[in-house]
């Protein structure tokens, strides 16, 4: 039955296929998701394995030329009915998105001081895009964590190309902004520490 072999060859070949992105984006895709929960992981998993359902019932090769693409907007448009849904029901009870433990990659050598120097300037980066508009945010963190263009982001958020370059771009100018600003404990400090001759 040479049919029966074909389908079943086809079939172990597409469930490889579909553990492979699962493996390789599943935490990607369940760290951008956990956002609009508010740091619920479980919630946000729920709607990753929705979005690896609908890849095994979707056609490869219709969305295996945009793959990346397609998970993210299944998942943000999924995880927006949830939250629709629960709208309707319920309010949303507050919280804190979970600390974001995306690894950066580094140029070059630094010294031990320099990584903890840098570190710490991350860190403050992404507790800033907390701290920025929605669209803002999560357009900065498709672009630099997940490395879509801005083609991919703006089909992802169903917004045009040059809506997308705005909002990176002010995401980005208010960051870089508050990341310049010296903060009221240094410059207390600074001041302290200046006047400390002074009798």
């Amino acid at each position: 039955m040479p049919d029966a072999d074909v389908n079943a060859n086809d079939y172990e070949v597409n469930a490889q296929w579909v553990q492979d992105v699962v493996e390789a984006n599943q935490t990607a895709l369940l760290r951008h998701v956990v956002r609009y929960f508010k740091g619920d992981v479980e919630r946000a998993r729920d709607v990753v394995q929705d979005t690896f359902l609908k890849l095994w019932q979707a056609d490869r090769k219709e969305i295996e030329p945009h793959l990346v693409q397609w998970l993210f907007t299944v998942s943000r448009n999924r995880a927006l009915d949830v939250l629709r849904k629960e709208r309707r029901m319920t309010a949303l009870s507050p919280g804190n998105p979970p600390p974001d433990t995306v690894s950066l990659s580094l140029n070059g050598s630094t010294t031990p001081d320099r990584q903890l120097v840098e570190r710490e300037c991350k860190r403050e980066a992404l507790d800033l895009l907390d701290e920025l508009p929605e669209k803002e945010s999560e357009a900065i963190r498709l672009k630099l964590q997940v490395s879509l263009s801005y083609k991919e982001i703006a089909q992802v958020m169903g917004l045009t190309v040059s809506h997308v370059g705005v909002l990176i771009h002010q995401g980005l100018k208010s960051i870089r902004a508050e990341l310049e600003t010296p903060s009221i404990e240094t410059t207390t400090a600074t001041g302290l520490s200046g006047s400390g001759g002074r009798s």
